[in-house]
C-alpha cells in the first residue's frame, strides 16, 4: 500500500476512534483497529498530533456530504430532494460537532506552529461554497417557481441547516427534516397573509 492510501486509512479506522476517546485515544488501540503494527503509524505520520489534525481536516471535509448531494435524483419533487440534502448535511455536522465535541470534553490538545494543510486553519467560506453550488443544484429544476435564485435559495437552507444543529435533539424549539424543509418552502406563516 502507498504512503497516501495508508494514510488515509489510518485516518479512516482512527476518525470514529477519536470521536469515541478524544484526544485520549492511543496509537495503540488506532493501530488495533487498523490490523497494522503501532510503528506504520509513524512512518506516515510524524507524531499523534499530526494523526489528530488529519482527523480533523478529515471531519471538516465536506466530500463526503457532497457525494451523497450528488446521488439525490432531481427529477423527485423538490421537498423529497431537500429532506435527502437536509439528512446528509445534518450527519456531516453531527461528525463535526462529535469530533470537536470529544476533543474539547478530553482536553484538546494545544496547537503547534506546523504549516502546511493539516496543521492550518480551514478555510470555512472556502469549504462550503461547494455544498452551496451543491445544493443549489436541487434547488434549479424549480428555478421558474422559486422567489429566490437556486444559490439564495441554497444559502437560506443550509443557513436554517447550520442554526438547527446548535439546537439539542431534545429541544421544542430543533427543527425535524421535515419542519425544516416546510420552513424552506413555505415560510413561517401558517397562512398567507395580505401584505
Amino acid at each position: 500500500m502507498d504512503p497516501d492510501s495508508r494514510r488515509e486509512m489510518i485516518v479512516r479506522t482512527a476518525l470514529p476512534l477519536v470521536i469515541e476517546h478524544g484526544s485520549a485515544v492511543t496509537t495503540r488501540q488506532i493501530a488495533q483497529a487498523a490490523g497494522i503494527g503501532e510503528g506504520t503509524i509513524f512512518r506516515v505520520f510524524a507524531d499523534k498530533d499530526e494523526l489528530l489534525d488529519a482527523c480533523t481536516a478529515e471531519a471538516l471535509s465536506p466530500a463526503t456530504a457532497l457525494a451523497e448531494l450528488a446521488l439525490v435524483p432531481l427529477d423527485q419533487p423538490l421537498a423529497a430532494r431537500l429532506a435527502e440534502a437536509a439528512t446528509a448535511l445534518q450527519a456531516h455536522l453531527e461528525r463535526i460537532g462529535a469530533l470537536i465535541g470529544a476533543l474539547h470534553a478530553t482536553g484538546g490538545r494545544e496547537r503547534t506552529g506546523r504549516t502546511g494543510t493539516a496543521g492550518a486553519p480551514p478555510d470555512r467560506a472556502a469549504g462550503s461554497l461547494p455544498v452551496r453550488a451543491a445544493v443549489a443544484e436541487l434547488f434549479a429544476p424549480d428555478r421558474d417557481a422559486l422567489r429566490l435564485s437556486p444559490d439564495q435559495a441554497a444559502a437560506v437552507f443550509l443557513g436554517l441547516q447550520f442554526v438547527g444543529v446548535h439546537e439539542p435533539a431534545d429541544s421544542p424549539a430543533r427543527l425535524t427534516t421535515e419542519e425544516l424543509v416546510d420552513l424552506v418552502l413555505h415560510g413561517v406563516l401558517s397562512r398567507p397573509t395580505e401584505p
